[in-house]
Order: structure tokens, then sequence, then C-alpha cells
């Protein structure tokens, strides 16, 4: 008896405990929703909860239902101690919810129980109200447009494929303009002998069947369609897509057969707050066998809040084969950028500089920031920022090093073209954003500033006649003929030994190997892309039999473009952002990316943009769920 009691006892201590372990393991309590209903395409945030504090992290299973309206992570974790977690619920915006009907969407969280919680999912915009929406936008954009003078940098390369399907450039060509749509698109050049204009940018008429590139083709792509109708075209919904962090709906665009000709046809981005079109990608319908329009892919970014504005397009043809003889074998790609939108409200800092009572050196500043002044007004020059203290850094090692004493001190600016080019005014070196794109390391950017600090060490003067502001008193786009910034052969000799010794007592002394190889790769690449190493405002820095500091060049390595390892110079685009509206520029910080292949070291050559896009406007007041 005595023992059986003894028995029971012990039973009844495990089941205690038991019990007590039972009670002390977490369980699910509620999921619950912080919105009842949301606009697909938008988030909802949840909450799960336990009983009681986790004693270790607990993490709790999930899934939604219908699948394809909502998207949920598959766990969220309840820290230990606490007893709720969140997390985020976003619902699609597909073709059905853009077209459709509002949907329940329910959530469900499982930990030992299962449990769950409904919201209302509604219908957005209908696709057809939003089409609407987005035809009146694009033809408040041209009205902008026609208000609008940004620069237009257009930048052109020929190519060839070999026998082994290397793709090479054979030929460029460039023009820089200010766009002007108010009459139709069209560029005003700064060109120092500017060329007549054809009637379309492909002019087949031009000698005897030849190709020629017009600049009024490449500004025709900042618009979709200068009247855009909704009756001319068939709008197909595609999908919901992000471009960088803007949520956009993706459109198939087709002109319907009664439209008119040379009409759009192609893939749209809509922005899906104000349906702005950010972004096209197609081309436009010729208007005979005679005429062809390019294929090209132009962007929009909100450079103010509201506004979306062009910025760039990336033009390509592969291999084109056609029938009519100006258009056999079309194998180019391109680039065009746009900016200087708010050049008339740039502010010029007008910072006091300490100078030296010398009237000479006073009056060579007073020239020196006149010229300045007007490259940054008219939007050839970018102003004083970031990329500017980078170059400063640089010219600083360089000056410290060697121990130079230079009054009044040197300053850094860059052009915002593409040509490469270098060149003084005054104790201003000016680098364009070309040349910075393309040169591979720190080493060959000291290069290039040591042979303008040398015409500055040297003392090579600007010409004081632009001490005078009227000789500033000339149209914008004669800006490339009225300025010239280049030195003669001799000076340009003088700095390139003076460039030697002062790299020779620097940092970069054991680096220049490398720099040398930028020299030989520019060679190299020269009689093709005449266009790219043709200067607008000082010294060319080398073509097909010689190049600047062409002892560096000589004492580099061989150049191996089959060797990947081998960077001699890196393709256009790649290290500088530029704002469009307001001109600053800003390093990128772009992580290496492995080759697998030399055909992708691309040097000197356009590639595509795919600029990330953000958005500027505060959330529209206007919701968009409209019934």
């Amino acid at each position: 008896m005595r023992n059986f009691r003894t028995v029971v006892s012990c039973l009844f201590l495990l089941l205690v405990v038991a019990g007590i372990s039972a009670a002390e393991n977490p369980a699910l309590s509620s999921v619950s929703l912080n919105s009842a209903s949301v606009v697909g395409g938008n988030s909802v945030l949840g909450a799960v909860t336990l009983n009681m504090p986790a004693p270790s992290d607990v993490e709790v299973s999930l899934a939604a239902d219908p699948s394809n309206a909502a998207k949920v992570p598959p766990s969220v974790t309840v820290p230990a101690g606490s007893t709720s977690a969140t997390f985020q619920i976003t619902t699609l915006l597909n073709k059905t919810a853009v077209v459709g009907n509002d949907a329940t969407v329910t959530i469900y969280g499982n930990y030992g129980v299962t449990k769950h919680a409904s919201f209302t999912a509604l219908a957005p915009v209908s696709f057809d109200r939003m089409v609407d929406r987005v035809v009146q936008s694009e033809r408040a954009f041209v009205a902008t447009m026609k208000t609008m003078h940004p620069l237009a940098e257009t930048y052109i390369q020929n190519l060839r494929e070999d026998k082994d399907h290397n793709v090479e450039p054979t030929s460029d060509q460039y023009f820089i303009g200010r766009l002007d749509i108010s009459a139709g698109p069209e560029d005003v050049l700064f060109e120092k002998q500017r060329p007549g204009f054809g009637r379309h940018f492909m002019n087949p008429f031009s000698g005897i069947f030849s190709r020629r590139f017009m600049p009024r083709g490449f500004a025709q792509m900042v618009m979709l369609d200068a009247d855009f109708q909704k009756s001319s075209y068939y709008f197909n919904f595609v999908r919901q897509e992000f471009l960088g962090e803007v949520r956009c709906v993706v459109v198939d665009v087709q002109p319907k057969e009664s439209a008119p000709k040379g009409l759009f046809t192609g893939r749209i981005w809509v922005e899906d707050r104000d349906f702005n079109i950010v972004r096209f990608n197609g081309t436009y319908t010729p208007h005979s066998r005679y005429s062809y329009y390019l294929h090209f892919d132009s962007w929009r970014l909100n450079l103010q809040p509201g506004v979306w504005l062009p910025t760039y397009i990336y033009i390509e043809e592969s291999g084109t084969q056609r029938s009519s003889p100006p258009f056999h074998n079309l194998y180019f790609k391109a680039q065009t950028r746009l900016w200087g939108y708010d050049v008339e409200r740039l502010k010029h800092d007008q910072e006091f500089t300490q100078i030296p009572v010398e009237a000479q050196r006073m009056w060579e500043r007073v020239a020196e920031d006149n010229a300045l002044d007007h490259l940054q007004k008219v939007g050839l020059l970018a102003p004083q920022g970031e990329v500017d203290r980078i170059l400063q850094t640089v010219v600083n090692n360089l000056i410290i090093t060697n121990k130079l004493e230079i009054v009044p001190d040197v300053r850094c600016r860059v052009l915002l073209t593409t040509p490469l080019e270098s060149f003084t005014i005054g104790h201003t070196i000016v680098v364009s954003r070309g040349l910075l794109d393309v040169l591979p390391d720190e080493a060959s950017l000291a290069m290039m500033l040591a042979h303008e600090l040398g015409h500055i060490a040297l003392g090579h003067r600007i010409n004081t006649k632009l001490a005078f502001t009227d000789r500033f008193f000339f149209p914008d786009i004669d800006t490339f003929q009225r300025l010239d910034f280049g030195r003669s052969p001799a000076d340009e000799q003088a700095a390139d030994q003076k460039a030697v010794d002062l790299l020779t007592n620097s940092p970069y002394k054991d680096k220049l190997s490398n720099a040398g190889l930028f020299l030989k790769a520019l060679q190299n690449r020269a009689p093709e892309l005449t266009s790219l190493i043709k200067p607008h405002l000082g010294n060319t820095l080398g073509n097909a039999k010689t190049t600047r500091l062409s002892t560096l060049a000589s004492s580099a390595p061989p150049l191996e473009m089959q060797r990947i390892e081998q960077i001699a110079a890196l393709p256009l685009g790649g290290r500088i952002k530029l704002n469009s509206w307001s001109n600053h520029l800003e390093m990128m910080q772009v992580r290496p990316v492995a080759l697998l292949s030399p055909q992708e070291k691309m040097p000197f050559e356009v590639t595509p943009f795919f600029p990330n896009m953000t958005r500027l406007s505060p959330p529209s007041t206007e919701t968009v769920a409209l019934k």
C-alpha cells in the first residue's frame, strides 16, 4: 500500500510538472493588421502576438490567400522576451488589380495554432482612367518642355564586328546644343562650325544615298509624341515594376492603323502617383521607305517635386538589315544627356578670396573668374561641389610633395561635356566629365592634373582681355567660337616635362605604368573616336601618332586588349552622376564587377543608361483609388 501511494505521488508530480511546462510554452494568440483596407499596390503592416513573452526567439510562419493578391515574408521572428513582432504585407498591382474589383485578402500565422486576419485590397484607378491621366500628364509635359531650354549633348559611336565577334568603334560624332521644342524638336548647336540641318536625323539624300546623323532626331527622343492622343494608340497593360524606388505601371503602346505616320511604338513606364511617363523604350514608325527612326531608351528623372524631365537617352542599332541603300548594316550606339534646366537660377558662389595685392595677379584672377562664370551660366561648367574637392585633393598631393608655392591658389572645376579634354583657365584646372569617366585610377587622374599643374607652375597665363565683361556679350551658342584656352605646342611640351617631374616626386610615382597604359589605349582608339578626343576649349589629348605625356606612354607595358586583368580605360558614363536640374555632380560609389570576357572591358565605349530612380515629390493628396 505504501509503495502504491509512492507511485501515485510520483505520477501526480509528473503531471504537475508537465502542466507547468506546457503553461510555459508560448502559443500564437492573434494576427492583426493596421488597416482594414488598402489601395492595390500599397502596403499593410501586420503583427503577430503571443500569449506570453517568448523565452527564446519564436518563428511564426506566415501565408497570404490569395497569394497573387498579396505578398508576405515566409515567417516573422518574435524576439526573446517580447510578445509580438510586425511584418510588411505588400499588395500586388497586377492586371486584375489595375482593371478589376476589390479583393479580400486573408493573412495566416501559425505557431502551435493557426490564427488569421483579413483586409480588403481596393481596386486602383481603372486602366482606362489611368490612360486618360497619362495622356493628360504627357500633354502637360510637352507644354512645360516648350518653356525649358536645357543643354542636350549627343555622342555617337559607329561600330563593326570582326570575324571573332569582337565589337569595336570605327568612327564617332558629337553634338551639343541648347534644346528648343517650342516649334518642334530642334538643337541650337554649340559648334565652331555649325552644320546645316536636314529634315530628318537620318537624311538619305545628303550625297548619293549616304548616311548622316542629324541632331534634330536625337532631340525628338525627349518626347513620346508632340500631340499625344489616346485615340491614336492601342494601350496594353504589361505588369507592375519598380524603377529604382519608383513603382511604375508598364504599358505597351502601338499606333492604330488609322493613326498618322511617325508615331511612337514601344513600351512606356508610368509612375503610379501622378501618372507621369518616366521611361519609354522603342522607336517611331517611319514616314516612308526612305526614312528610318532609330531605337532608343529615354529616361526622365524627378528633378523637382512633381516635375519629371528628360535626362538620359540611350540609342542603339545592331546590324540592322534594310533594303533601302542608306540603311545597310546600320550598327551604332549613342548617348544623349540633358542638363541645365535651372541654369538661369543657378547660384554662383561669390566667395571672396584673399588675393595678394599685386595688381597683375588680381587682374588675371578677374579674367579667370569671368570665364568660369560664363561657362557656368550657360550650363557648360558644373557648380562647385564634391567632385571638385576630389580633384583638389589630388592636386594638393602634387603641390605639397613638390613643395610648390603658387599664388593665387590652384582650383579645380568640371566641364559637363563628354569629349575628353583638360585645360587651365588661369589658375583653375578644368577637366571634362567624359575624361573623369574613362580614367581607370587615381594615378591616371594625377597624370592629367599634373600636366595642367605644369602649365600653372611654369607661369603660362590667361589672356587678360577676358577681364573685360563686354567680351562675354555674345550668344551662348557662340561660346566654343569665342573662347579658346588652348596652348602653343611649345607650352604643351614644356608642361609635359614639368608634369613628369611633378609625378616623379609624388605619391603616384610607382603607379605610373597604368597611367601610361591609358595613353596607349587612347592612342589605339584615336583613329575611330575622333569626336571623343576632339577638344572644344583646350588642347587635344592625342591622336593615332602621339599623345600628351608620350614619355609615360612609351614606358608603359604593352597594351593587351585580350587580357581581362589589364584595365587601361573605362567605358563612358560609369563614374560621374549629373543632376540635370542643378548641374551638380557627384562621384558614384560603384562596386567592382568581375569581368567574364575581354569584350566586357569596353574602353571609351558608350553603354546603356539604367539610372536609380527616386521620387522627390511629396505624397499626392488625391487618392489613387478612384472608384
